[in-house]
Formats: structure tokens, sequence, C-alpha cells
């Protein structure tokens, strides 16, 4: 994903060099910025929440999911129906350091930090996000999707072992190959 979108800021910048800008304009200013990839191609339903099969911890943050939606969530998305608290995929990480307090599915970390997507590409098969967050920085991750065993999983209600391997970047921090469970949720 990080390629595709290199790529385009690439060719934008390469097209701008020969554009004549306004007198007083900056090379910049002549160059349109890159628009966000936003995409998804399902056959299938791939709703629900990705987990960690083992813990990830990065500093202080826990790797908590990955959540994606459902066609309608990422339809919506995808035509310009954004807000700033939910996408049709954004991954959560709690703050491992923060009090522990009760919800309605048990005891949870106070404080979490959910990643909205810059740019995205779910297939049937892969799982590529790009976000940002003012608490980690720039999150990426890069998974491809066992459909098999997501089937399984679904069928078994989840936690039927491994449906995503992928890498998983954040901020500074050294790429991590992380494994994730899929679990339908409430």
């Amino acid at each position: 994903m990080r390629n595709l979108i290199g790529l385009a800021v690439s060719l934008l910048l390469f097209a701008g060099c020969d554009a004549p800008g306004a007198p007083g304009d900056s090379p910049a200013a002549a160059v349109p910025p890159a628009t966000p990839t936003f995409s998804h191609a399902m056959s299938s339903d791939l709703s629900g929440y990705y987990m960690p099969a083992t813990e990830v911890q990065i500093g202080k943050w826990s790797f908590d999911h990955v959540f994606v939606g459902q066609t309608h969530d990422f339809q919506a998305w995808e035509s310009g129906g954004r807000n700033e608290t939910f996408a049709p995929v954004m991954l959560q990480f709690d703050d491992a350091t923060s009090p522990m307090v009760a919800t309605e599915i048990g005891e949870a970390h106070s404080v979490t930090a959910r990643v909205l997507p810059t740019a995205y590409l779910v297939t049937d098969t892969g799982l590529s996000f790009e976000g940002r967050s003012p608490e980690l920085g720039l999150v990426s991750f890069e998974g491809v999707l066992d459909p098999g065993a997501l089937a399984t999983s679904r069928r078994n209600l989840g936690n039927e072992g491994v449906v995503v391997t992928g890498t998983l970047t954040v901020g500074n921090a050294p790429a991590r190959t992380v494994q994730l469970r899929w679990w339908g949720g409430d």
C-alpha cells in the first residue's frame, strides 16, 4: 500500500514539474495533494474483530484489535460519509498502564487509542491499512487473510485459531509479525 501511495505521489510530483504555475507560486503549490486510497473488494462478509493470538506490546501500548465493518460501512466511508470516531477499518490499542474499568463484557483498560485510516485496501484475501493517531503516530498493517480459516472461525463463533498473519508497524518501533484470530463481537 505504501508503495502505491508513494508511486501516486511521485507521479503527481513528476507531472507537476513541467506545469507552469501562476507567477509567484511555489512549486509545491502547483502540485495537487495526493488523494487517499480507500478501497474494498469483498465477495463475503469479513466483518468482526481480528484480535492478536498472542499479546503484542509496543511501549506502553497493547494492540487490542483490528475492526472490519460491513459492506454498507465501506460504501458510506468511500462515498464521503465519514466521522471522527468510526471507520469501516480501524485499529485499537490499549494503554497497558491505565487503570482497569468494568465494561459490559468484562474489565478493560480505561485509556485506548483508536486509529482511523488514511488509506486502506480490504479484499477476500488481504488487508492493507495505514492510519495516524495523536498517541501512536503513523500505524500500518499489512495482512494476509486465510478465507478457509475465517469461514471455520465464523461457523464456530470465533476463537478457532489464526485467520490473518501480517506485519504491524507503529511509529518508529520495529515492524512486528502478528497473527490474528476472529471474533464476531456481541
